[in-house]
């Protein structure tokens, strides 16, 4: 169980680096091909609206929204700095693997002006592919139901 405790803590750890030093190229490296990747409000999580904010169902649709982010879309430039919280193994023992995590999301805008831009729970289903844990899918299932327009970089 520690291995994949640590593992875990690797990929969550890896994966917001990504995020949050502008190598957003790397982020769809983290899930398998065929996969899931949403981000919800917990008052639509609890009652079982599968809309999503940002909806992907596959690694090619997240390098296409990675690509779109560098040429297509027009935003005020802005950065991330994640604080992501110790994940619980929700299910260990059967397949698929699945973990919870809490997280923090401060958005630093270009006027060096930062706010908490997000905060909730990346709800995961984990599979093992070359000796590393990647996800399945990750739900995110922020905490409030205002998300402001300026989502365009992955929480």
């Amino acid at each position: 169980m520690s291995d994949v405790v640590s593992k875990l803590s690797t990929l969550n750890a890896e994966y917001a680096r990504s995020i949050d030093d502008d190598r957003l190229e790397a982020w769809p490296d983290f899930f398998v091909e065929q996969c899931l990747y949403r981000i919800t409000t917990a008052d639509n999580h609890a009652r079982g609206m599968p809309a999503g904010l940002i909806y992907a169902d596959s690694r090619d649709m997240l390098r296409d929204r990675v690509a779109a982010l560098r040429k297509a879309s027009v935003y005020e430039r802005q950065r991330y700095r994640h604080v992501v919280g110790q994940s619980a193994v929700t299910s260990a023992a059967e397949e698929p693997l699945r973990s919870e995590t809490p997280f923090l999301v401060v958005r630093i805008m270009r006027d060096g002006a930062m706010d908490l831009f997000a905060s909730g729970r990346y709800l995961d289903e984990l599979a093992e592919e070359g000796g590393a844990l990647k996800f399945r899918q990750r739900l995110v299932v922020c905490d409030s139901s205002r998300i402001d327009t300026l989502l365009a970089i992955p929480l």
